[in-house]
């Protein structure tokens, strides 16, 4: 079966800073819902984007504005404070630091809070929201120093939990569904085709690309004579790709050998679907060529018989 739609939902805010040198730094930040931007921050002057109308109106209700300018002066902070950081231990610039901090809200309707930091590109602290407590994710000094520091302003924790577990969890994230619920909670039906390649004389890639389908959550399988060809190494999918459409994509693609004698069927779950399968078959052109040259070997031995019989009884 094709993975359950009542899957946990996910909002999260995503913050990217370079710092270059001691005196520079350059943030840049989004938000999404799933894998939906639905806001972006200037990295010049910190002013916010909205991608869609509902999303403003969610801000409004959620006075996001006045939200923002305690968010800038904490990001000035922020960025004071990895300068500060960098001076008190061997790191060096240029430096990458990110910031992934949301929500998961489950289907049960319970939520849980998360903020992680990463520093060049690897896990450096997260916040243990419950427990209002940093923990190093990563034994080195920044680590240490970092969730040191930050566990030592308790002010700063309880405004962290009450962000991440009541503004975001139980404010923001369902206003935001709500005004959201036509692009959040739309289907689109996938589309699949089936087509071939042949990297070798002895192996032939059946691919069956699936795209435009929304939700996430899809299940694609590959049946061999009606079996479902269980997972192995001649069985490859890329995974889930994002389009600009805000559907998505990918790709099953399974090794045979040529003319094996099987038939093959690309089978395609979704929710759009129902309890339906799409159910796309793998058209073997070889073995129809072969067939339509008998074919026509036969017809042309057939004509040709009935010409020498008609010659024998008119010469």
């Amino acid at each position: 079966m094709w993975a359950d739609p009542e899957e946990p939902q996910i909002i999260q805010y995503l913050l990217t800073s370079q710092f270059a040198n001691i005196s520079s730094a350059e943030v840049s930040s989004m938000a999404l819902i799933g894998d939906i931007p639905i806001l972006t921050l200037d990295s010049a002057n910190w002013s916010i984007h909205f991608y869609w109308p509902w999303v403003s109106q969610a801000a409004a209700e959620s006075d996001v504005e006045k939200l923002m300018s305690q968010y800038k002066i904490g990001l000035r902070n922020f960025i004071r404070f990895v300068h500060e950081i960098v001076q008190q231990t061997e790191e060096h610039y240029p430096l990458v630091v990110q910031f992934r901090a949301g929500c998961v809200l489950y289907p049960n309707t319970t939520s849980q809070g998360f903020l992680n930091v990463g520093w060049r590109g690897k896990d450096l602290v997260a916040f243990e929201v419950d427990k209002q407590h940093w923990e190093a994710q990563q034994p080195s000094q920044v680590a240490e120093l970092v969730s040191k520091s930050l566990n030592k302003n308790k002010s700063v924790r309880v405004l962290l939990k009450h962000l991440l577990s009541i503004w975001v969890c139980q404010s923001n994230f369902p206003t935001l569904k709500r005004y959201g619920r036509e692009i959040l909670e739309r289907q689109e039906l996938p589309v699949a085709t089936v087509f071939t390649r042949s990297p070798r004389l002895d192996q032939l890639l059946l691919v069956c690309h699936v795209t435009g389908f929304y939700p996430r959550p899809i299940s694609v399988a590959w049946l061999r004579d009606g079996q479902e060809v269980p997972p192995g190494p001649v069985l490859n999918s890329s995974p889930i790709l994002p389009k600009a459409d805000l559907t998505h994509q990918l790709c099953s693609v399974l090794a045979v050998a040529p003319r094996d004698g099987h038939s093959y069927v690309c089978r395609v779950r979704h929710q759009s679907l129902g309890t339906r399968s799409l159910l796309i078959p793998w058209e073997n052109r070889s073995a129809a060529s072969t067939i339509g040259i008998i074919v026509a070997v036969l017809l042309l031995l057939a004509t040709a018989s009935a010409g020498v019989f008609w010659w024998w009884k008119h010469r």
